[in-house]
């Protein structure tokens, strides 16, 4: 009698677009940035207070020199790779890891209209990637070892000098001596996986990539931004900018710094309520809270008023569908049964 129950169920397409029509006036338009976005960015002042300290940060650890390590005459053998252009420049970095990320960020406000997840996805994908600079460039000046094409950067001529230490006498270009000393670990790919890594994280939640459906091809949506950051941190050592263990530690770093700073604001992607950030389910919450003691409530709290009636009535209607299908269904049985 399964069938029958569905069709009683199915009888009423109205009510069931109402509901469905309440729900997404608490999901969609509930809280902009016109109506929220002061009071949001205002509680999180200390935040971009600390984000603009990590910025300054970030420079000075860039302009100052970093350590400059021993270089033996004996050590030129794995230091003599030919000096090449970036295949990914600098100025392409930010471009992918940090712009890229915010538009599709603001993609998905036109479509919910959700400024706590604007605001927050932005500010934590700054964060991990500020910190993940500032981690990058501290040990890379702490550490000082030398790139793969270091001897041609130390001696562009070919020419190679030593002190009575053995230590290399370099008499190229102090800029790119400067930048020959600054290989382990990679920044390229400890920015990229900070700043796709971030936005594989937000895209799994926002596709609900582990819903446990079976929908494989949300996982390759997921993995493309790290597949983008892998194939960065690749270049690094076809360059010759790079030895692999570089990379490999610099991409560890920033997967790690944006796990971290994610889980900051959003829930993990395979929870139910992975889809948005935990500021919203509080805002909601406050609102059911302050419409029950009775306090001024404002149109975002009536609407999350009324989709709770909403939902208990349509529980109550299926309740009642069931078990008068079911009711039907036992009478039935019974006549058939005198008639035999």
């Amino acid at each position: 009698m399964a069938w029958r129950n569905m069709l009683s169920f199915c009888s009423f397409p109205n009510f069931w677009g109402n509901f469905q029509g309440r729900i997404s006036e608490v999901e969609l338009g509930a809280h902009t940035v016109k109506s929220h976005g002061t009071t949001v960015a205002r509680n999180h002042m200390h935040d971009w207070l600390i984000l603009l300290l990590l910025g300054v940060i970030e420079i000075i650890l860039y302009i100052i020199h970093p350590f400059y390590r021993y270089v033996g005459q004996d050590m030129m053998t794995d230091l003599k790779y030919p000096l090449k252009d970036n295949t990914v420049p600098v100025w392409a970095v930010p471009m992918y890891a940090v712009l890229l990320p915010i538009v599709i960020f603001l993609l998905f406000y036109f479509r919910r209209r959700d400024v706590y997840d604007l605001h927050h996805s932005i500010l934590g994908l700054l964060f991990a990637v500020l910190i993940t600079g500032v981690l990058t460039d501290a040990i890379k000046n702490a550490v000082g070892r030398p790139r793969p094409d270091f001897f041609w950067r130390c001696f562009p001529d070919g020419i190679d000098n030593y002190d009575k230490w053995g230590n290399v006498i370099c008499h190229g270009k102090a800029s790119v001596i400067k930048e020959g000393h600054k290989s382990f670990p990679s920044g390229h790919a400890s920015w990229s996986f900070a700043g796709l890594g971030f936005l594989s994280l937000y895209l799994s939640g926002k596709i609900k990539a582990f819903d446990r459906r079976g929908h494989v091809a949300k996982l390759c949506i997921v993995l493309l931004p790290l597949l983008v950051a892998s194939l960065v941190a690749i270049s690094r050592v076809d360059d010759y900018w790079h030895h692999w263990q570089d990379v490999f530690a610099g991409g560890l770093l920033g997967l790690i710094v944006s796990t971290f700073c994610y889980l900051q604001f959003f829930p993990p992607p395979y929870q139910n309520d992975g889809w948005g950030p935990y500021a919203y389910f509080r805002a909601l919450e406050e609102s059911h809270a302050n419409s029950h003691l009775g306090h001024p409530v404002g149109e975002s709290n009536v609407q999350f008023t009324e989709a709770q009636v909403v939902n208990q009535q349509t529980d109550r209607d299926n309740h009642g569908l069931i078990s008068g299908a079911g009711h039907n269904s036992s009478s039935m049985d019974d006549l058939e049964s005198g008639r035999r």
